[in-house]
C-alpha cells in the first residue's frame, strides 16, 4: 500500500525541497508543484481559470507518480493550496476544487511552518502575509479534521523532524 503524504503550507516554507529530500530518504518518488511549471510557461498574468488548470494538472501528475511510488508518495502541495491561493487572490474558489478536496485523500499532511527566511521569487506574492497565510492553512486542517503535523526547523533539522514525524506516525523502523 502506498501512503500519500501532502507537503503543504504558505509560499517559501521549503515544501519542494522537503518533498524531494523525503522521497530520497524513503527511496520513492515525489510530485513536484505543478503551479511552478505551469506559471513559468504562461505568457500572461494568471486568472481564476489558470488556478483550476493548475489544480487539475497537480492531480494528474500525482496519479502518474503514484504508479511509480514505493511505500510513500510525497506531494509538493495539494488542493488546499489552490483553494487558499484562489480565496486570497480572487476572494472565491471554484466548486470543482472544493469538491475534489473532499474526495482526494492523503494519509498525512505535513504543514510547513514559516520559520525559514523568505526567498524572493517572481512567482511568490505575499512576503508580508506569511503568518496570516500559515494561520489559514492551520485552520483549514483543523476545520477539515485532517491528520497533520507542523514541520519546523532549518536545513537538516527540518528534514530530520519530518522523517521523525513520518516514522512515528507510521511506526517505521528505519
Amino acid at each position: 500500500m502506498i501512503r500519500k503524504i501532502a507537503i503543504t503550507g504558505p509560499e517559501s516554507t521549503g515544501k519542494s525541497l522537503l518533498a524531494e529530500q523525503l522521497s530520497q530518504h524513503f527511496n520513492t518518488v515525489w510530485v513536484p508543484e505543478y503551479a511552478r511549471e505551469y506559471l513559468e510557461n504562461l505568457h500572461h498574468p494568471y486568472d481564476e481559470t489558470d488556478i483550476i488548470k493548475i489544480a487539475k494538472g497537480q492531480i494528474k501528475n500525482e496519479q502518474t507518480k503514484l504508479k511509480l511510488a514505493t511505500g510513500f508518495l510525497f506531494c509538493d502541495t495539494e488542493l488546499i493550496v489552490t483553494k487558499i491561493w484562489s480565496e486570497v487572490k480572487f476572494h472565491r474558489c471554484d466548486q470543482w476544487i472544493l469538491s475534489t478536496i473532499e474526495d482526494h485523500k492523503y494519509d498525512l499532511f505535513l504543514l510547513c511552518y514559516i520559520d525559514l527566511p523568505w526567498e524572493d521569487d517572481p512567482l511568490r506574492e505575499h512576503p508580508d502575509k506569511r503568518k496570516f497565510l500559515f494561520d489559514l492553512y492551520y485552520q483549514e486542517m483543523v476545520n477539515r479534521k485532517l491528520l497533520f503535523y507542523v514541520v519546523t526547523g532549518k536545513g537538516k533539522i527540518r528534514l530530520a523532524n519530518a522523517i521523525s514525524i513520518i516514522e512515528k506516525h507510521f511506526r517505521l523502523i528505519c
